[in-house]
């Protein structure tokens, strides 16, 4: 089996310090082993109508789905993610094995 991934696309509340919890997210993925990788990004590219409102994607990367499921019952992600979903409007998460179908040697 490969990795496992855990995808969360938000929409921030209005009035809401972006910066600041992206900046609490990356804190956290440095302080649990659990996690392989981290990525964001910013939506600026999809037109209106696909985005449905949607500005941010998550990506994070474990090892196997135990290394996820150790990272959901971590205590400083039970403690970040009341703050995360505090500032959100809307959300979607999936949480997946993935198939790589091509990497880059």
């Amino acid at each position: 089996m490969g990795e496992f991934k855990h995808f969360v696309v938000v929409k921030f509340k209005e009035g809401v310090v972006v910066e600041d919890i992206i900046k609490g997210m990356e804190k956290l993925v440095s302080e649990i082993e659990h996690v392989k990788s981290f990525e964001w990004g910013q939506e600026n590219e999809s037109p209106d109508m696909l985005r449905q409102g949607f500005t941010h994607a998550f990506l994070m990367t474990f090892n196997n789905k135990e290394d996820f499921t150790a990272f959901q019952g971590h205590q400083n992600h039970l403690e970040f993610s009341a703050t995360f979903s505090a500032a959100i409007d809307k959300i979607v998460v999936l949480d997946f094995p993935s198939t790589l179908v091509k990497a880059k040697a």
